[in-house]
């Protein structure tokens, strides 16, 4: 396995970060559904800052493999036989995911620091405690708070549709199709 992408295989620091941002967008996901379900207002509340420091670790390892990925343009050639929509949709939808990786934790720090609770009740966003992050909204609006809510929502959403497509996608390559793309980000090649 090599550090650089080739034309057959993803180089190791891609596949580090596919894998890591896979199971955080999926922990954070589950997360986000657990924690607004729940009637309990101080087991919610600690949820939601776990919540945001995670969002913010999702953030910056989706700078970094953003970057990484610019740096990285060689991309693995895709399968023999792949139909014109089928190269453009799978383009279309990892772009997706990078958009998608960076629009979901700006929208969920902005909608937080839009709340007015959080001005009311002294909640800062905090980063596991260890720093804070600024908050564009002094004093907080509830308009703008809605307005950011309803864009984390929907691009949470589409986070979830996109990576239902995308393993749906990697399975038939694998199963059906029986090429190597799954072994091109995993351990193969």
């Amino acid at each position: 396995m090599t550090l650089r992408n080739t034309a057959t295989s993803w180089g190791w620091p891609a596949r580090i970060l596919h894998w890591t941002m896979a199971a955080l967008m999926l922990f954070m996901l589950g997360l986000g559904l657990y924690m607004t379900r729940l009637d309990d207002v101080f087991a919610r509340f600690a949820l939601t800052q776990t919540h945001k420091s995670w969002g913010f670790l999702v953030f910056a390892l989706a700078c970094v493999r953003l970057a990484w990925r610019l740096s990285n343009r060689e991309a693995p050639r895709d399968p023999q036989g792949m139909k014109p929509w089928e190269r453009a949709l799978a383009r279309l939808s990892h772009w997706g995911f990078y958009l998608l990786m960076v629009a979901l934790p700006l929208s969920g720090w902005l909608m937080a620091s839009a709340s007015p609770l959080q001005d009311s009740y002294g909640v800062r966003n905090m980063v596991f405690g260890l720093f804070e992050l600024p908050d564009p909204f002094i004093p907080g609006d509830k308009g703008v708070e809605a307005a950011f809510k309803l864009i984390h929502n929907a691009a949470a959403l589409a986070l979830g549709l996109l990576l239902a497509l995308h393993v749906g996608a990697a399975l038939k390559h694998h199963f059906v199709l029986r090429d190597d793309v799954l072994k091109r980000m995993t351990f193969g090649r």
